[in-house]
Formats: structure tokens, sequence, C-alpha cells
């Protein structure tokens, strides 16, 4: 029998249709130009924001250790003040926006959730694609700030009146950037919402979706909410740099608490954005290496969605200080602590799974266990800073960086190198070498505590942030963390060596490596160009570790017949 497989793809292009005779040959492969190109393969396009990302990463890492060069001594002998804002801003922007992102939600996400769900591609495999495409010319935008106003200084948050009134044109497309790179996230989580809710294969249920599925939906529906109002609020900026509105200049009538409010209401979700993303990842890498079914797979899957409701009511806490009434300090705290708790219930579930179980310490467990210690001492911090008495006195402290960069680098970039060794495999077809793994992971376990734990107490004694020039009195500490930034630095090489020569010359990986139990692991590595040849049939759970005899070779699905 002779099975036509439809396709995405534009009629007369190379991989536009395929036909399968008895559903046993597979479809021509990519070549490596594809990649480079507007290709709307989700697997193609998960690839690119991963790439794409990686770079950014590498850019804004190479700000961080110049800045932490500069914070090694008390004055400002390498970077004078007006670029070391210009580092510091664009930093945090490249970080946030440009690398944990895009390559959490846009390169995991649209590589995995159509083989999760068992779907052929996105539901709109172009819109898919333009919302990547609208990445490169959002990070050339930020980069070419600095040769048009030396950069923007005000800080990844860019309140105003101060960026009102420093490197104008700089700011301008800084603000550019990111409304673009905005509605480049409205447009992909409007495509997860819609891949996840109406394309995943019938035999499904609910109960058996994976739980990373479940993190991106949460995920996409928080950012639908929340990140057109801070496009909303960018452009009422822009306005007010450039066409003379007054909408946050305080000297013509302007509210700059305003615009606080508008920039919070996505950018604290955006703590989420990043780490949702990584607690599916986690939900899926401790169950395979553990060889144990997750524990509280329903509470966690809900806990996600509960993140998403709460976590939409508890930005205040960051303004504290702006003169918020004692009512609202209130409410917001208890809002901050409430959010907690499913977070509490994701790694209860973690460490539950990891208890007795058969742990395998490859790279991608070890960068996953790593992340539990680092996310709950950022957790513990953020517990202290959304309690409004305590906050007031370490607020705009280096108690904050450190708390924040627990959260983010602990949490969002552990979770994510853990990704990318479990997924590795399956992405490019070759194994990743664990001994350059493990040196990864002790250099950046080092390197993260040694740069970020000292913070706190640079913080409690009075340091503020965001300054090129200190106190001497703090030499010392900031001498520890500058070396910790070194270290961090340097965990990224044997990273990318790892991934070029295991991409080029790695041991072939097969199907299923580690014997996995989702869908993704039950079509080819890589994968086909419509993944499947014959859509799988669902059979059992995802994490059914020991509870089916067909474990070692998975039979998460069988074969519909031709």
């Amino acid at each position: 029998m002779t099975l036509e497989i439809p396709r995405n793809h534009p009629p007369g292009s190379e991989a536009s249709t395929v036909v399968v005779a008895g559903a046993t040959h597979h479809p021509q492969a990519w070549k490596w130009y594809h990649y480079f190109t507007f290709n709307v393969d989700h697997k193609v396009i998960g690839i690119q924001y991963l790439v794409t990302a990686f770079l950014f990463y590498l850019i804004g890492g190479l700000m961080a250790v110049a800045m932490r060069a500069e914070l090694a001594t008390p004055d400002a002998d390498l970077l004078e003040p007006n670029l070391y804002n210009a580092f510091m801003t664009n930093h945090g922007t490249i970080m946030i926006f440009f690398w944990i992102v895009p390559s959490a939600i846009g390169g995991f996400g649209n590589f995995l959730v159509p083989l999760m769900v068992g779907a052929r591609d996105m539901a709109f495999p172009k819109l898919n694609a333009i919302a990547f495409w609208l990445n490169p010319p959002a990070g050339l935008l930020l980069l070419a700030s600095f040769f048009f106003g030396g950069g923007s200084q005000s800080g990844w948050t860019a309140y105003p009146p101060l960026s009102l009134v420093t490197a104008p044109v700089a700011q301008t497309l800084w603000v550019l950037a990111i409304v673009l790179v905005g509605t480049s996230s409205i447009l992909g989580s409007l495509n997860f919402v819609i891949t996840i809710l109406f394309m995943k294969v019938p035999s499904m249920n609910w109960d058996q979706v994976p739980l990373f599925c479940w993190a991106i939906l949460a995920t996409s529906v928080l950012a639908l909410v929340s990140t057109p109002v801070l496009a909303a609020g960018l452009i009422l900026l822009l306005f007010d740099l450039h066409f003379g509105t007054s909408f946050f200049k305080p000297d013509a009538g302007g509210n700059v608490v305003l615009y606080q409010h508008l920039f919070w209401f996505y950018s604290h979700p955006a703590v989420y954005l990043m780490i949702l993303p990584i607690f599916g990842i986690m939900s899926e890498v401790i169950p395979v290496h553990a060889r144990k079914p997750i524990f509280g797979y329903k509470a966690i899957a809900y806990s996600s969605l509960a993140i998403c409701v709460v976590g939409l009511f508890v930005w205040v806490h960051h303004m504290f200080t702006s003169g918020t009434p004692g009512w609202m300090r209130m409410f917001f705290t208890i809002s901050t602590l409430i959010v907690a708790v499913p977070t509490g219930v994701k790694i209860f579930g973690w460490v539950a799974t990891l208890w007795g179980g058969k742990i395998r310490f490859t790279s991608a467990m070890l960068f996953a266990v790593g992340l539990l210690m680092m996310f709950v001492l950022g957790g513990i911090g953020g517990v202290t800073l959304g309690t409004a008495p305590f906050d007031v006195h370490v607020h705009d402290t280096y108690y904050v960086v450190g708390h924040f960069h627990y959260v983010l680098f602990g949490g969002s970039v552990f979770g994510i190198y853990a990704g990318i060794y479990h997924w590795f495999p399956k992405i490019t077809g070759r194994m990743m070498n664990e001994t350059l793994g493990r040196i990864h992971f002790i250099l950046t376990f080092i390197g993260t505590n040694l740069t970020f734990l000292p913070m706190h107490e640079l913080g409690l004694q009075g340091m503020p942030r965001r300054v090129a020039m200190y106190d001497p009195q703090f030499t010392s500490i900031n001498e520890i963390c500058t070396i910790g930034a070194y270290i961090l630095g340097l965990s990224v090489i044997p990273f990318t060596i790892n991934i070029l020569w295991s991409w080029i010359a790695g041991k072939k990986a097969g199907d299923n490596p580690w014997n996995a139990m989702t869908l993704e692991w039950t079509t080819s590595s890589p994968p086909l160009i419509e993944n499947w040849e014959v859509l799988p049939v669902v059979t059992h759970g995802p994490y059914d570790y020991g509870i089916h005899s067909a474990e070692v070779q998975p039979a998460t699905v069988t074969e519909a017949s031709a």
C-alpha cells in the first residue's frame, strides 16, 4: 500500500511531499543551508532559536565578565561609567529577552511540543517562522544601539525619567528591539496554545500529555496576557521620547510610577516565562534518569496553571519603595508568598521522584539536581524580598542581584543545559561527551555559587547595585565575585567544544539512548521531516517506568497500520 504524507512546506520545495511505499521510506533530511532560510519545519525553527540564543548568550556573557572585571576594584579603571551602564543595561536585556526566553520557549518548545503530542508540525508553520525571524533584526537593533549613542544606559527596566534623558537614540533602538521580541513572543505563544489544545493525537488523554507541554501551555497563556501590556508601556515611552507627549514626564504632569506598573505587570510574569519551561524540562529529565514514574503528575501539571494565574498578581512587590500604600504592600506580600506554594509542589514532586530511584548521574541529571539546589536558594531569597518590611531595606542592593541570578542563572540556565544534554541525541542523532559534560557542570556549579552567593552579603552590608564605583569596604567580596565570574566564563569553553565536536563526530545515539517513554523518542534521531511515517497511537503514560514490561525498549506508541 502507498501512503502519501501531506506536508506543511511550500509546493515545489525539496521536502514538500513524500510518497512512502508501505510506510517504509524516510523522507529526505534537510541540508545544512536550510537552517539559514525561512523554513517552516518546527524542528528547524527550534534549532534556529537555540543557536541564535546561544550566540547572544556569549555576547551577554562577555559583557558580564567585563562588568565583573571592572568591579574587582572600587574605581572605574576598566569601563568608564557610561559604558558600564550600557553594558549593565544590555547584559540584562540580552540574557532575558534574547537568551533565556527564546531558548526555553522558542527553542525547546518548538522542537519538542509537536513531537510530544504526536503532531506533524505546529498549528501555524509560517507564523512560527515569522516569529523566529523577528528575533535576529531585534538583536541587531539592540547591538546597533552601541554605535548610535553609546548604548541604552537606563537599566533593563528602562525607568523614566532616566530613560528619557540618557542616550535617546540608543534608547529608541532598545525599545524597538524589545517590541519586536515581544511580538515574536505573542505569535509563538498563540501557536503553542492552538497546537497543544487541538493537535495532539486523539489517543492521547490529558493525563498522558507530557509535563513539558503543560508548562509550555501555561507559559503561553501568561505571555498572551502580559506581553501586550509591556508593549503598550514601551510605545508610550517612545512617544515621550520623540513625539512630545508626557505620559511619563514628571515635569509635564506625567506619572513615572504608571510606567513601573506597566513594566512589572509583564516583567514579573516574565520570570515565570523563563522558569516554567525549565520546570517542564526538569519534569522530563528527572524521571528518565531516575528510572521512576514522576511523583504527583497531576499536582505538577496543575501547579503550572496555578503559577500562571497567581503570577499575574504579584508584580507590585518590585515597587514597595515607590510610594506604595500599606494595604497594597500587604496584598502583594501575601500574593507573593502564595505563588511560592505551587512552585514548592513541583520541588517536592521532583525530590520524591529522585527518592529511591535508580539514578544515572549523566550530565543532564547533574544539571537538573544542581538546579534543584540553586532554585531553592533563590526561592528562599525571593520569599524574603516578597515581604515588604525586609524588601524596603535591601531594595536596589546587591542582595537583589544575588537573588535573581540564583533564580535565573542557577535556575533557568542550569535547566537549559540539562535540556541540551538530554535532547541533544534526539536533535542531532549523536551523543555528547560525558567527561566534558561533567567538567562543564563542575565549573558552572562552582562559578555560580562563587559569583552570586557573596552578593547577598554585599547587599546586606548596603552596597547598591548598578554602580561602576563603590566604597572600598566592599572590595574583598567583589574580588571573590569577580573570580567566580571568570570561572563561569571558562565553563562555556568545554560546553562549546562538546557541542561542536559531538555534532560533527560524536557517537551515534540511536533513536532512544535514554530508554525514555515520551513520544519524541519513538521516531528516528534526528526526527523525520514530518516526524513519523505513520502517526503514533498512545498506549500508556509518559512516565510509566517500571510499570510496563516494555520499558527497556519503550512501547510508548504503536504505529497505526497503513
